[in-house]
């Protein structure tokens, strides 16, 4: 039966597809940049010998082997073959690996040699992404990454084309969270499944080729502008609770960790070409691109950001050239930081990041982009932000904690307090070193040079541990550690006293099973009211629950 694109929920009806016809080259374009990267280090020598007349390259560089031998011609051959056999793997690929989705999961099979079937169970499902690389959209592709609960266990569909990745993302949403359940129903009962009208292909009207020619273009340019919110405008609000200013963006990439290290480098360009050695200046150059292109990246990944509410949790979008949305149901939440460097402090902007179930701390700016949930923004703008992925707490009393730790003059008796003899240790934070509990919510805060105010829903936390090494021993302190999901997020309090720790240990320990039961059913909701108190800190006329040196 033929298949088609038109309906996105014509790609849900137990059938299997095939992804885009672009995907080999999306996939092979990977190959022709590494050979074309290997080509240009190469050559990198040879271009500071030409224009700098600096000594010969060694004899046995490549490069130079292919010309000396004329055999220029060859390995030009030769690289092509090597492209066209990538693309021609890439291309088999595609023929190979199909998916489908059907009512209890959504299954993927790949692999030429060695076959392999992965298989997403609806009910395990936590959330579904979309996923836009700059290439991709040339060609009206996208990425569709299903976030699964479970170590390496989620399915990435790529590619797909771009029109239909939004509505397949909600039509999978909406099997996986029962609502098509009584449909499914009724289904059976009468004995066969019977295709919607939404469901059913489409007969598209004739157009004449100069038309569907105008009609891509238009749709490839419509891509390009619209923000990943408008791209899908069922799945969120349009308006963002945040605007993310421009100006406040640049001046915090140029106030953040690399800026030192291209100083470093500038420095360094200067002095070669002062004392007539401008050849250092090619040997450097390479890093100062590459540090270009981390503040490009990172600049274009931030300025179209968007954050709203949706039907299924908190809904985040990004990128300028390389666009992405995402869906966090709050459950995924497992741990939200708010932080300030030094630098920033004179401007009063702040970062918030946050550890999810599926997604762990990235190595690149991709991954980055999936733990930063706000990059930079006010005061202002973390209270608007901190509701979406806490919204268990109440607002007051979120406001007033967030307001505490942010705000130096502010009223401090919402959180404990390290002993004066906890400067020994930490002597610029201590003061500034505690913790609270309110609305199932764990509350640290620590540092004075990275100020950090850290969220740890009790029903996420995995275990808690306090430690006492011999320096904590002999001033009688400890340490305490929330083991949460791996992720930029470490809820770790640095120095607290040794009764604060037990304290802590005790109180954490019964909370964490008490919401977790609480969110597994309500008939342990009342457990949870009577097990923790809404507000408690401090170690005052407590009996300890657990050893400080456990």
């Amino acid at each position: 039966m033929t298949q088609t694109y038109t309906r996105a929920t014509g790609l849900a009806d137990g059938e299997w597809h095939r992804m885009h016809k672009a995907t080999p080259l999306l996939r092979g374009g990977i190959a022709i940049v590494a050979i074309v990267g290997v080509i240009v280090a190469n050559l990198r020598e040879r271009i500071v010998a030409f224009f700098f007349n600096t000594p010969d390259y060694p004899s046995g560089d490549p490069v130079d082997m292919i010309v000396r031998h004329n055999f220029v011609w060859p390995a030009i051959g030769i690289a092509v073959v090597i492209i066209a056999a990538c693309v021609g793997v890439f291309a088999l690929s595609w023929r190979v690996q199909t998916f489908r989705v059907t009512r209890q999961a959504v299954e993927l099979r790949s692999g030429i040699l060695r076959r392999q079937e992965r298989k997403a169970r609806l009910d395990r499902i936590q959330g579904i992404n979309v996923h836009r690389p700059l290439f991709a959209r040339i060609f009206g592709a996208a990425k569709l990454e299903i976030v699964v609960a479970g170590h390496d266990a989620n399915l990435d569909l790529s590619y797909l084309p771009s029109k239909v990745t939004e509505t397949l993302r909600r039509e999978i949403l909406r099997r996986a969270s029962g609502v098509q359940a009584h449909e499914a129903g009724q289904a059976e009962g009468v004995g066969a499944v019977t295709a919607s009208p939404e469901s059913a292909p489409v007969q598209a009207d004739p157009v004449s080729r100069g038309e569907a020619t105008r009609n891509i273009v238009a749709d490839r340019v419509d891509e390009f502008l619209l923000s990943p919110a408008d791209l899908d405008p069922d799945a969120a609000p349009q308006a963002s609770v945040v605007r993310m200013h421009p100006l406040r963006l640049a001046g915090s990439l140029l106030l953040s960790g690399p800026t030192m290290v291209l100083f470093l480098i500038v420095i360094a360009m200067i002095v070669g070409a002062s004392t007539g050695r401008p050849w250092l200046i090619i040997i450097i150059f390479p890093a100062v691109l590459s540090l270009g292109g981390l503040y490009a990246r990172r600049f274009t990944k931030a300025l179209r950001y968007n954050i709203a509410g949706s039907g299924h949790g908190v809904r985040i979008g990004f990128g300028l050239l390389t666009t992405s949305s995402e869906t966090i149901p709050p459950r995924r939440v497992h741990a939200v930081e708010v932080l300030q460097p030094l630098a920033w402090r004179p401007f009063g902007w702040w970062q918030i990041r946050m550890n999810t179930a599926g997604h762990t701390r990235g190595k690149n700016s991709a991954g980055e982009s999936r733990t930063t949930t706000l990059p930079v923004g006010s005061i202002r703008d973390v209270q608007r932000v901190l509701p979406l992925l806490l919204p268990g707490m109440d607002d007051t009393v979120r406001d007033a904690i967030a307001h505490a730790a942010m705000r130096t003059r502010a009223d401090q008796s919402a959180f404990s307090s390290a002993p004066r003899r906890a400067a020994w240790l930490r002597p610029f934070s201590w003061s500034k070193t505690g913790y609270t509990v309110a609305d199932g919510v764990i509350v640290f805060r620590h540092g004075a040079v990275w100020r950090r105010i850290i969220f740890v829903p009790l029903a996420r936390l995995q275990s808690v541990e306090v430690e006492q090494g011999p320096a904590r021993r002999i001033l009688n302190l400890a340490s305490a550690d929330v083991h949460i999901v791996d992720g930029p997020v470490h809820a770790k309090l640095p120095v607290i006293d040794v009764r604060a720790a037990e304290e802590l240990f005790g109180l954490v320990s019964a909370g964490a099973i008490a919401w977790a039961d609480a969110e597994a059913g309500p008939s342990s909701a009342q457990g949870a009211g009577d097990s923790v108190s809404p507000v408690t800190h401090g170690a005052e006329d407590h009996e300890p629950h657990a050893e400080g040196d456990s």
